[in-house]
């Protein structure tokens, strides 16, 4: 129920006097009208007022549905012709509950009748007619692909000259073409599981790649001259500056489909035929795996469970960028998240909320470093602290001192593997007395393509090329897999990622070893006599277990 009656709401904000109020009463009784549809279609108050009455009466929140992408399935929950006669939007879906967008929020036979043919319970939100009829007329055409819209569009009035005015940018960004365009693609993205979106200015072109479990692939080649408006239209979407082109921006954006919410984080880059643009979508889904999901094979992950158990002491995840760091600290938190435990976070950027943990994104404008950050979670009272990248000597410096008073500390570094993460602190300045006192353990790490499990199939290979990834393998034929190719798996033989691992607990070897200033290959020596597997020898056992291929760890495990 709302707070106050519409009729209360006009005289309070003075919009309509109680005698001008009985007078419009009078005239919906004659023209079947109520009085909200009244007053907006006479225009005796504006629009926005209506909207405001629904929000702050009824607490309907409002939909810029503009800034949303949609999936297409959840336009087949309801008939097309009762969504458009209604001007009603099926805005998602969690589970029963359809979160609907209609004008008239206090409709309740619309409301039931909603229920009644989509067999969901309902939630709801309110926007401008308007705005749901161009949001339907855009999404209805979301069946067809990014080159039949261009095929069948007249694309001729978008201009391709260098200097155009931000008014003529903003108007073409909100063309309908355009709009759709854009649409299809972030669907088309996400339908094929990328994780990365590239739009790329060519001298003739503007090229468009997926990356899919890691690798880049070619989708489409758009016309130049549709360049300016698919840059604004994606700028304008993120909350960027249309205007400017000569720096670099940042911006995102949320997108909605049947399993959640997307959040597509969106980076621009001027280069010499335009700016580059990346479009990297989250999902929740996708980040908020358990330790054994990420690839941990069961002796690896009870060492590393023992580890992250401990009460203090850093823990370090290492790879080149792409790796699959952040998805195993934060499965990391996931494990270790109680009510006992006060985590706190300092991330670039904040990738996903995790309930219960308190995150915060550094603004190196406003001064919030990953040091500063660190510097004043440790007045939070912290049990867990997780910094998302130490990229100097005085994070890292920061972070020890965390762990030397009584804090269980996580982060990341950009190394080859766990040996070599030694000797890029040393490189940092950092003492080895300060690595043996507070760091318990390193844990490095790639992504391998998994084999795709609707065309996969056996064969024999040459113990030779086993031996490549370890000497311990016996001259004989072994069976292992690979993917063949088809319609699933884009015809790679891949579909998915998991993860491979080499993890190093600092011993009292180990560590004695870094105080007489070991090299990374004398820690490694070190560690693997005490049975730490390298990370090409866990890809070895997941290709042996049919998991993924030879190939494809020794093609991320090159530079080890």
């Amino acid at each position: 129920m709302p707070k106050k009656s519409f009729e209360q709401y006009l005289i309070d904000h003075k919009l309509l006097s109680a005698e001008k109020i009985k007078q419009v009463l009078d005239e919906c009784k004659r023209c079947g009208e109520t009085l909200r549809e009244r007053v907006v279609h006479q225009n005796l108050i504006p629009p926005h007022e209506l909207i405001n009455y629904y929000q702050y009466e009824l607490n309907v929140p409002y939909v810029d549905l503009s800034k949303y992408v949609i999936d297409p399935k959840l336009l087949e929950l309801l008939p097309k012709e009762f969504l458009r006669s209604h001007h009603i939007f099926p805005l998602a879906k969690n589970g029963e509950i359809l979160k609907i967008v209609v004008e008239d929020p206090l409709d309740i036979m619309l409301i039931d009748e909603i229920k009644l043919k989509s067999g969901h319970r309902v939630d709801v939100a309110v926007a401008f007619g308007q705005e749901i009829v161009q949001a339907l007329d855009r999404s209805f055409g979301s069946e067809s692909s990014v080159q039949e819209l261009i095929n069948n569009t007249d694309m001729s009035q978008f201009s391709s000259g260098d200097e155009i005015e931000v008014s003529r940018l903003q108007s073409m960004a909100e063309e309908a073409p355009i709009v759709k365009l854009i649409d299809l693609l972030i669907m088309q993205a996400l339908h094929d599981r990328a994780s990365d979106i590239h739009i790329e200015p060519e001298e003739s072109s503007l090229k468009v790649r997926f990356r899919i479990d890691g690798v880049l692939h070619e989708n489409v080649d758009l016309p130049k001259h549709l360049q300016p408006a698919v840059i604004s239209r994606t700028k304008i979407m993120s909350d960027m500056n249309i205007a400017e082109k000569r720096v670099p921006q940042d911006g995102r954006f949320k997108v909605f489909m049947e399993g959640g919410p997307v959040d597509v984080r969106v980076s621009t880059f001027p280069t010499i035929y335009g700016e580059n643009i990346v479009m990297r979508l989250l999902q929740a889904q996708s980040i908020l795996l358990s330790l054994e999901d990420v690839g941990l094979q069961k002796k690896l992950l009870e060492r590393y469970k023992t580890l992250i158990e401990k009460p203090h002491g850093v823990i370090l995840v290492t790879g080149p960028t792409g790796s699959g760091k952040t998805t195993t600290l934060y499965s990391v938190l996931n494990t270790l998240n109680s009510p006992e435990k006060n985590i706190i976070t300092v991330e670039d950027p904040v990738e996903y909320r995790l309930p219960g943990i308190r995150q915060s994104q550094v603004n190196p404008k406003a001064g919030l470093t990953f040091a500063a950050g660190l510097r004043s979670i440790l007045r939070q009272d912290p049990d867990i602290i997780l910094v998302g990248e130490i990229r100097d000597f005085e994070t890292m410096e920061i972070a020890i001192h965390a762990a030397l008073t009584g804090h269980l500390v996580f982060s990341t570094l950009h190394t080859n593997d766990a040996p070599g993460s030694v000797t890029r602190m040393i490189d940092m300045g950092v003492q080895p007395y300060l690595i043996v006192s507070t760091v318990i353990g390193i844990l490095a790490q790639r992504l391998v393509r998994t084999i795709c499990p609707k065309c996969k199939e056996p064969y024999k290979i040459d113990p030779k090329t086993l031996k490549e990834l370890s000497s311990s393998f016996k001259e004989k034929e072994i069976t292992v897999y690979k993917g063949k190719g088809c319609d699933n798996c884009r015809h790679t033989g891949y579909k998915g990622r998991i993860g491979i691992f080499e993890l190093m607990i600092l011993s009292e070897n180990i560590r004695q070893a870094i105080v007489n200033k070991a090299s990374a290959q004398e820690l490694m020596k070190i560690a693997r006599t005490e049975g730490m597997q390298t990370l090409q020898e866990d890809g070895l056992e997941k290709v042996l277990a049919g998991v993924t291929t030879i190939e494809e760890v020794l093609r991320v495990t090159a530079e080890v």
